[in-house]
């Protein structure tokens, strides 16, 4: 079966969630565009956009309207190719529109996917519900498919020892937004056909992104190392609060991590945006798949006993979680002893004299990001911060040791093929401006 052929008939499990309408979005257009070309024209393409709930399907409808549109403004140029007898390209665009929503069929039942070759499977991180559904529908699809999984953490090996798929099934792991992010992480097991392999690859390309293999160990190589280092950051809370409020250590760590290491966003405030029970889960499946390391977290389990969990809002605004947020800036942090909230203008100028002298000029995340020189920059940052005699100087070379010291035992465990590999997924998923494996921190 060739390329354009197998994507003829695909199913989308979890379509109208985050994730997925995000893939349906990539995939559509990716279909639309095979059957816009002269030798495909004659043939039918078929998205299953299936989800339990047909009021998300209908909201669905409107975001790919939305976003396809943008799509076809944005690359008008290549799209003229597909329609040499219109030379206006407002009617170019619209067309172009309802090309890509009628490759797209919202369902809500399962058996919308007993024709497909092809099925992508965004439902929640949970085996046993990824296995039955697999079952289900291979038990009435005769046609063998293909089964794509974005599970972030779970083995691939045991959803397809499981669902018996003889390696009819690959991770494929989407970074959150899939339409935004340019990072897949690609992770076949020891059974994964070559075949389907290496139509993953060439399917992730196609969609522009940025493919990265992991080995089939569980978290693989991105949540690996995010994990690894929250659990680093809450060991230091645990440390830091032997001497100061919960809401203080919690604070200082989230500096060091955004301000001295420079990052997009803390440690904690991370934690908030993936969600603190998907971070706890996934450190369950890490517990249960990895031996010799403590992976868990008492502070973290604190949290979402108490319900703080973080995540976010249908509309993609943060929820409150171990931050709270105001117009998406953190402006208190919820101590876990107190029970409550305390509001950061309450303890920073404190937090910032136990830190003490930081450099006159600390570059800024969004600086260095875009700065040509930012090697460098940052060189110069580290050796600065590297000669300060002070606590958040202290902490943050510990703290950058640690993610150096986790992303070399991704290489050296076999979770990751090459540093590279791990400097790429931490620099692209998570839009670290240099990678953990350096030369920075020794």
């Amino acid at each position: 079966m060739t390329y354009e052929e197998r994507l003829q008939n695909v199913t989308i499990i979890g379509a109208a969630g985050k994730m997925g309408s995000g893939i349906v979005l990539l995939t559509a257009v990716e279909m639309a565009n095979v059957s816009l070309m002269p030798e495909n024209r004659d043939k039918k393409y078929t998205l299953n956009a299936l989800d339990l709930s047909e009021d998300a399907l209908k909201g669905l409808v409107g975001y790919l309207t939305k976003q396809i549109t943008k799509i076809s403004e944005k690359k008008i140029d290549n799209i003229r190719g597909f329609y040499p007898d219109m030379n206006n390209d407002q009617e170019i665009s619209a067309q172009y529109v309802k090309d890509v929503l009628a490759v797209v069929n919202p369902v809500t039942s399962m058996d919308a996917a007993n024709d497909s070759t092809m099925i992508f499977e965004a439902a929640s991180e949970n085996p046993d519900l990824k296995v039955k559904l697999f079952t289900q529908i291979d038990e009435a699809n005769g046609k063998k498919p293909w089964y794509f999984t974005n599970t972030s953490s779970i083995p691939i090996h045991i959803l397809n020892n499981r669902a018996n798929l003889k390696g009819r099934i690959v991770g494929f792991h989407f970074y959150n937004p899939p339409a935004v992010q340019k990072l897949v992480e690609l992770i076949g097991c020891d059974e994964t056909l070559p075949e389907l392999m290496e139509f993953a690859n060439t399917y992730a390309k196609k969609l522009r992104k940025v493919v990265v293999p992991s080995n089939d160990i569980a978290a693989f190589v991105g949540n690996g190392h995010f994990l690894r280092d929250l659990l680093h950051a809450a060991g230091e809370v645990d440390m830091l609060s032997k001497d100061m409020t919960k809401a203080e250590a919690i604070f200082l760590m989230n500096t060091i991590s955004q301000k001295y290491l420079i990052r997009p966003m803390g440690i904690f405030q991370l934690v908030d945006y993936v969600g603190g029970d998907v971070c706890q889960y996934i450190l369950k499946v890490m517990s249960e798949h990895i031996s010799g390391e403590k992976l868990n977290s008492e502070l973290l389990d604190a949290f979402i006993d108490a319900g703080i969990k973080g995540g976010q809002n249908a509309d993609g605004s943060q929820k409150d979680g171990i931050l709270k947020y105001e117009k998406g800036r953190p402006v208190a942090i919820y101590d876990i002893d107190k029970k409550e909230y305390t509001d950061i203008a309450m303890i920073k100028g404190k937090c910032e004299d136990m830190l003490g002298a930081i450099p006159e000029a600390m570059p800024r995340w969004k600086d260095v990001i875009a700065d040509a020189n930012k090697q460098e920059l940052l060189a110069k940052h580290f050796e600065t911060i590297a000669k300060l005699d002070s606590a958040g100087a202290t902490l943050a070379i510990k703290y950058g040791k640690r993610c150096k010291e986790i992303g070399l035992n991704l290489v050296s465990n076999g979770v990751a093929n090459s540093k590279q590999d791990v400097n790429t997924v931490m620099q692209t998923g998570f839009f670290h401006v240099y990678g953990p494996i350096n030369d920075f921190f020794g």
